[in-house]
């Protein structure tokens, strides 16, 4: 089966065929590193992680790269709080935000370009699209004219007699058109621009603002803008034209629109021939998670109190272009889903390795569920990277390894083999899980067994229509420190 995925440049899901059939080319937009990372960011990381690792596994050499943007007006706001400077703000965040990122079982990209390390490579693009009649000086600042390149609102389906200006009233008063854009900024930063932005224990903004990084360009001395950054940086470590393109859903205008509009205009070639985006992760009361708004877990304080699998396990369970809500039942409901798939895993693994797995024991029912379990975790990857889909056949495959296991005195060493090779594979491998590290043998296990007959006596209760013997149940796991989350999958619980 081809993969297929939702080009949002097109709105249509479509074949994925890279320019070379080896080979993918990957961009990220990075975070500003102004704050902490919380699970918002996290959700796009890991569903980026897992494209990458999917790809990977359908043969593909892919080629990673995602940026730390350390030049911006929300870092300085910082200075004082978080560091003396702007430079030294970014890297103590830059330093957090890798340790994040290694917390969670993250493949490396191949290169995590900073902005401050790309000024030269920024200042070029800039003058190849003046050169080519896209950008124009204005007091010592470069700006994008919008009005020169003809498909500009292609990617977020806009009018441009329709969009909103973009940048400050004092940009506003030098540009020929309210939807004009930023490449170079003369000077610094206006302490004006951060003082929104500042949290108790922050400098003054004026001095805050004297440590501002700004460096020479042919305009002056100044800054570059956001959007032309990611253009540069992706072009100096890819390509001029990428296969993928990944951001967060808000990043869709002005800043991906933006990044269309000035490299096209500057190579006349293609940028990305994939647009995916991620939704955003919304806190419990709709609204998004970020931190402006200040209702965020940071993915340190996930990681500490659930660990790596539960929270990507969480983050993977509802695919990347759909909502997803952060609250105490979708956590728990996440630590119940991982918990059962590592139980099935250990199952499986003190079974295989024990002397009850023997050569000629064979059981059809559970090599063909192993077969469809693999069948229906490709089918679901390959369908636009549908991690809800390829959970949800790892946990067929674990109802199939428990059936065998309490159905049978001697188990088939070779479906048990492949089932775990199957975790191992498609769990570990693809969605990035650590199976064998959270469930002693013997206790636990038998612990496991006890409740799934229990709740399996549940179901028949409320399949008959006996419900306060059903709930009857359900209260005495609980008091017993069970907790059982009924689920569209069925029920799922996990052990205190």
């Amino acid at each position: 089966m081809t993969l297929r995925v939702t080009n949002s440049l097109s709105g249509e899901r479509e074949p994925f065929e890279p320019q070379d059939p080896d080979s993918v080319l990957l961009y990220y937009c990075g975070l500003t590193t102004s704050d902490p990372a919380h699970l918002g960011h996290a959700r796009g990381w890991v569903h980026v992680d897992v494209m990458h690792r999917w790809l990977d596994w359908l043969g593909y050499d892919v080629r990673h790269v995602e940026n730390f943007t350390d030049v911006n007006e929300k870092i300085v706001a910082r200075v004082g709080e978080d560091g003396t400077s702007e430079a030294d703000v970014a890297e103590s965040y830059v330093r957090s935000i890798i340790e994040d990122m290694r917390g969670l079982n993250l493949k490396r990209a191949e290169v995590y370009p900073r902005v401050s390390e790309h000024v030269p490579e920024i200042i070029d693009l800039v003058e190849r699209l003046i050169d080519r009649g896209y950008a124009y000086e204005a007091n010592g600042s470069v700006y994008f004219d919008v009005t020169s390149f003809e498909e500009y609102g292609k990617l977020s389906n806009q009018d441009l007699d329709e969009m909103e200006a973009q940048g400050t009233p004092e940009e506003q008063s030098e540009k020929r058109n309210p939807a004009d854009f930023a490449l170079w900024k003369a000077g610094g930063v206006d302490p004006d621009a951060i003082e929104d932005h500042q949290h108790e224990g922050a400098a003054p903004p004026e001095e805050a603002c004297e440590t501002a990084q700004t460096w020479e360009s042919p305009w002056g001395e100044g800054r570059p803008g956001w959007h032309i950054e990611c253009s540069a940086m992706s072009m100096t470590h890819l390509d001029e034209t990428i296969d993928i393109h990944v951001g967060g859903q808000d990043l869709v205008f002005p800043h991906h629109e933006n990044e269309v509009a000035q490299s096209e205009a500057a190579t006349g070639e293609t940028f990305a021939k994939y647009w995916l985006h991620v939704r955003l992760l919304d806190a419990p009361d709709d609204e998004k998670m970020s931190s402006s708004l200040g209702n965020f877990e940071t993915v340190a304080e996930a990681l500490d109190s659930y660990g790596p699998n539960v929270v990507r396990t969480f983050l993977l369970s509802t695919a990347y272009h759909s909502p997803a809500t952060y609250s105490s039942e979708t956590i728990s409901e996440a630590e119940a889903r991982y918990e059962r798939l590592e139980r099935g895993y250990e199952r499986a693994t003190g079974a295989l390795d024990s002397t009850d797995a023997r050569t000629k024991v064979e059981d059809e029912q559970l090599r063909a569920a192993v077969e469809t379990a693999r069948e229906e975790f490709e089918a679901a990857m390959n369908d636009d990277f549908n991690t809800r889909g390829a959970l949800a056949s790892l946990r067929e495959l674990t109802g199939a390894v428990n059936a065998h296991l309490d159905e049978h005195e001697a188990y088939d060493y070779v479906g048990l083999r492949e089932a775990v090779e199957t975790y191992e594979e498609f769990g570990g491998d693809v969605l990035g899980l650590t199976f064998g590290t959270g469930v002693e043998e013997g206790t636990v296990d038998l612990a496991g067994e006890l409740v799934e007959l229990v709740l399996s006596v549940r179901e028949q209760e409320r399949e008959a229509g006996n419900y306060e013997r059903a709930d009857q149940l359900r209260d005495d796991l609980e008091a017993l420190g069970v907790e059982v989350q009924d689920t569209h999958d069925g029920p799922e619980f996990r052990l205190e």
